[in-house]
């Protein structure tokens, strides 16, 4: 069973990526031109950097499926914590939605929509979700990268994401950050791209690292992730 302390860090941590993120979304709807997509990516960037100094030596930080997927498909995180980790994940940023619309219920917002064609957009999930995870695998598990500067390496990853394709996609990367908007919003229609596209591109990069990173895993590494 996984420690319930690593669980509580893993909400906390995914809620103030959801509360953060998808609330700069609704505060631009609420007031147009206050965030743009600048804004918008900064948010996301900022708070998954914070938050991954806040409980990255406590969970591993991944706040994201996707990820936790990634590691446990090459080795790096125990399957048998996967059900936990996914679980608390998606009732975070369930539940981060569901303060958003108490508090800005005519302007919550932050659903996932592809404006590109099916393909395309799902292409461009699959995409950034690798180059996410690539770094993650890189800047946290690697014993030979600067683990101090793991938080602001993927939390500027998350931010160029969402500021280059955040207009296409809006740039999820992450399976429970969608899952919350199409509970809380009601729509399920694209959710099913916004699921499957982060976690096979998490698993390609989770897998391609392992296989150009050139040295033995050691045990130090085996027990971090992000």
């Amino acid at each position: 069973m996984t420690d319930k302390r690593k669980l509580l860090a893993e909400f906390i941590g995914t809620f103030a990526m959801v509360f953060g993120g998808c609330g700069a979304i609704s505060v631009e709807a609420f007031s147009p031109g206050s965030m743009g997509n600048g804004g918008i990516a900064a948010a996301f960037g900022l708070v998954v950097c914070v938050m991954i100094y806040a409980t990255g030596h406590i969970s591993g930080a991944h706040f994201n499926p996707a990820v936790t997927l990634g590691f446990a498909s090459s080795g790096r995180f125990p399957w048998r914590e996967v059900p936990g980790y996914a679980g608390v994940q998606c009732l975070a940023a369930i539940a981060a939605m569901l303060v958003l619309r108490f508090i800005l219920p005519s302007h919550v917002a932050g659903l996932t929509q592809s404006s590109l064609p099916i393909a395309a957009g799902f292409a461009v999930e699959f995409i950034i979700s690798f180059f996410l995870m690539f770094v993650i695998a890189s800047v946290a598990t690697d014993h030979r990268a600067v683990g101090q500067l793991a938080g602001v390496a993927i939390g500027a990853t998350v931010a160029l994401g969402a500021l280059v394709c955040g207009p296409l996609t809006n740039a999820s990367m992450n399976p429970a950050r969608s899952l919350g908007p199409a509970l809380v919003l009601g729509d399920f229609s694209q959710l099913w791209l916004f699921i499957l596209a982060p976690c096979l591109g998490a698993i390609a990069a989770a897998w391609t690292y392992r296989l150009i990173r050139c040295d033995e895993v050691s045990p130090s590494d085996a027990k971090g992730c992000c």
